[in-house]
């Protein structure tokens, strides 16, 4: 039996307690006119002001994984784990300049996914499929890296008694956690995670403010942190404080890939869709690279970790735990719960708006547009509802059934494939050119090239997929796959759209038109919209 950090613990779940607590009421915050609407259910009746955005992003974008694999990859490699704070300086600036138009876009158009928006804008059913599934086959291993960051926060709290336990003890604590998340989730839809990320974001603040001062204090000051951390790396002949020469090209490829697939994810357009204005958008991607600064102090705690000793020389170490451990070493008991708590409630948040995004796409883009056309909203929202259960319970039984490192590997996939949506969707944000069926094409070419790619990359942990890097063809250098196979997959569209333009291929019908791509709330009310509802 481990020991439990019985004060931790009470701290983590009163916590816990407050946010499940919150999760039920939130069905009453704003309530809907017409709450069996998907729009209600999905999006929060598209009504989030600049504020509430902002959180609801950043609950959405920083999850607990990012608290953990962060300062993970800067404890095992040093400064190559930084990549991730240049990609979210990137990504704000770069999405600023489309995501007010697929808003005002959906908004004309009541479309709820960006796949909506692709059957909208090409005309043609397939490729909205393929942009559907793609993006629920990348979300589902995201989710399941949510829950592996509540295991690491649980095996060091103590919690499910031990190695020798059984399973349905050892994963009890999980099992609690999910279930939680599944009511709440099926109970408010997106107003439950929105009404949580304010304590979820705050606690996270709070946690990497303390850390980054009072931790440096107890080790001997920043300068006695890098200096153990350089020895450390030099021993071990892996990592390094600086960037090597032969590191360079993957490290930018895959900061400037990682940016442009930040928001193809579903469930971070979903966080968008919801917001109530075109400025609302605009100000928020003004706003969210405060986030980055939180993620270059985070990204510190693993050399911090280095610092104190946290699973060096354990053969066979997990950095994944070296965060968690590195609190429970360092913080008095009841700051190490509050902690836990910013950990575990981050893991909370996003897992409910990925599953609700997965939910939105299979029943907008799957149910309604394939299996039941004729479906009515309340319809839409009761499968929308199971879905979100369904694609909960499949991450569930992945993390239950793979190792950790298998979460890893195909979160890192995901990124790969969701990065192949860019071309139909951004490029259709500005332009009718591209043919449909040359997007398909070019699409299904990176698909294809990535995936092969990654498979033939072994690590020590595992014989395919494991890694994120390979050789550019043409160039020599190694580098990111996910934007060599975007690159492959642009090319193919463009040459198959010359192609099919020169054989007069016909095109689908596009259902928008250009006032649509900068209509504010107001000026054209959705489509799809719920019927308002007379006060009574």
């Amino acid at each position: 039996m481990k020991d439990v950090n019985v004060t931790a613990l009470v701290v983590f779940v009163l916590f816990f307690a407050l946010v499940t607590v919150m999760g039920f009421l939130a069905s009453r915050w704003r309530r809907a006119g017409d709450a069996a609407h998907l729009d209600e259910w999905g999006l929060g009746g598209r009504s989030f002001g600049t504020w509430v955005t902002w959180f609801l992003l950043g609950g959405d974008l920083y999850t607990a994984y990012t608290f953990i694999a962060v300062p993970a990859a800067v404890y095992a490699t040093g400064a190559a784990g930084f990549f991730a704070v240049p990609y979210t300086i990137i990504a704000y600036p770069l999405v600023f300049l489309f995501l007010p138009r697929l808003w005002s876009v959906s908004r004309v158009h009541g479309y709820v996914t960006p796949a909506d928006f692709v059957r909208g804008r090409y005309g043609s059913r397939p490729l909205s499929l393929v942009i559907a599934l793609t993006g629920i086959l990348a979300t589902m291993p995201y989710i399941a890296l949510q829950l592996v960051g509540i295991q690491a926060v649980l095996d060091v709290l103590g919690v499910g008694g031990g190695p020798n336990a059984g399973w349905f003890v050892k994963d009890l604590p999980l099992f609690i956690a999910f279930g939680v998340l599944a009511a709440y989730t099926y109970s408010s839809g997106l107003r439950a995670p929105a009404l949580i990320a304010f304590v979820k974001d705050a606690l996270v603040y709070i946690v990497i403010i303390v850390a980054v001062i009072y931790i440096p204090i107890r080790l001997g000051g920043f300068g006695h942190i890098f200096d153990d951390a350089a020895a450390h790396f030099r021993a071990a002949k892996a990592g390094s404080l600086t960037l090597p020469d032969n590191k360079q090209w993957a490290y930018a490829t895959l900061g400037l890939g990682s940016a442009m697939a930040l928001f193809m994810y579903p469930h971070s357009v979903t966080g968008v869709l919801a917001s109530k204005s075109r400025n609302t958008v605009r100000r928020n991607m003004a706003i969210m690279p405060a986030y980055s600064l939180m993620l270059g102090l985070l990204a510190l705690l693993g050399f911090m970790a280095v610092a104190a000793g946290i699973g060096t020389g354990t053969k066979g170490y997990n950095p994944q735990l070296a965060v968690p451990q590195l609190f429970a070493a360092m913080f008095p008991d009841w700051f190490t719960g509050v902690a836990f708590a910013a950990i575990g409630i981050g893991a909370l948040v996003p897992a409910a708006i990925m599953s609700i995004a997965a939910a939105n796409l299979f029943t907008r883009n799957v149910y309604k547009e394939w299996l039941k056309p004729a479906a009515t909203p309340a319809d839409e929202t009761r499968v929308a509802k199971a879905v979100s259960l369904l694609v909960k319970v499949g991450a569930l039984v992945f993390v239950l059934g793979m190792d950790r490192q298998a979460a890893i590997n195909l979160q890192l996939l995901g990124g790969l494939w969701i990065l192949q949506t860019f071309v139909a969707i951004v490029g259709g944000l500005f332009t009718r050119w591209f043919h449909h069926w040359a997007l398909f094409a070019g699409w299904a070419a990176g698909m294809a090239y990535g995936t092969w790619k990654a498979y033939g990359i072994a690590s020590p942990q595992t014989k395919h997929f494991g890694g994120s890097a390979a050789e550019i063809p043409g160039i020599g250098e190694i580098g990111y796959i996910g934007l060599t196979a975007f690159v492959l997959n642009l090319v193919v569209a463009v040459v198959l759209t010359l192609v099919l333009r020169a054989l007069k291929a016909p095109d689908g019908p596009d259902e928008t038109k250009p006032s649509d791509y900068s209509a504010d709330a107001g000026e054209d009310e959705p489509k799809n919209a719920p019927e308002p509802v007379a006060a009574h």
